[in-house]
């Protein structure tokens, strides 16, 4: 059964995931089915769950670019942008962020997701914090100034560590980060007063 399914899940291995919905259109079955077919191939390791209803082909997570992953981080939760590290070291501000460990600022809720070896990590800001993101190469992510200032921020109040010392600060625009750092608490301004002197 699994070869005669082989073209379908080729084209839907063309997605970087897709859902049970989309596995129900493009076999033509009844979403329930989808959902026991998609339980089926998992089982047998052909295909890689991420969540409640989102999945990929095996083969296809085997060759999945950083690039890839932040699109999957945008998608396991809605809104979310990539930020933090992974920001920084997507703009070369570090060297230091891990390929598999992918961080975003979400609305909803804080949550990590283990994948194989990968974690997509989201940590939850208040509404008047969520923004300065922008969309390139199909990714939601932060502006540099915005990722630096979130680490700043959830690092001010304790719940953020993060290697100071791999930023490279002069890549940083200072006039942005002011304008950035206004609606923050007199916490995180000390805190970005201290690290980038402004």
């Amino acid at each position: 059964m699994l070869s005669k399914n082989m073209t379908e899940l080729q084209e839907l291995s063309r997605k970087t995931c897709f859902t049970i919905d989309d596995m129900a259109q493009r076999f033509g079955i009844q979403a329930a089915s989808a959902r026991v077919l998609c339980s089926r191939y998992v089982r047998q390791g052909v295909l890689i769950r991420l969540k409640n209803g989102f999945y990929t082909t095996a083969w296809k997570w085997e060759n999945l670019s950083r690039n890839d992953y932040f699109k999957i981080a945008n998608i396991l939760q809605v809104p979310s942008y990539i930020s933090l590290m992974s920001a920084l070291a997507y703009y070369e501000v570090t060297t230091q962020a891990q390929n598999n460990y992918q961080e975003s600022i979400c609305l909803k809720r804080s949550i990590v997701y283990n994948v194989r070896e990968v974690v997509f990590n989201y940590v939850k800001v208040q509404d008047r914090y969520y923004g300065d993101f922008v969309k390139t190469d199909g990714i939601f992510i932060a502006t540099k100034e915005k990722a630096f200032i979130d680490a700043a921020y959830l690092y001010s109040f304790g719940k953020y560590k993060f290697d100071i010392d791999s930023l490279d600060m002069k890549k940083l625009n200072i006039k942005k980060l002011r304008g950035i750092i206004k609606i923050y608490p007199q916490k995180t301004k000390e805190t970005v007063k201290k690290l980038c002197g402004i």
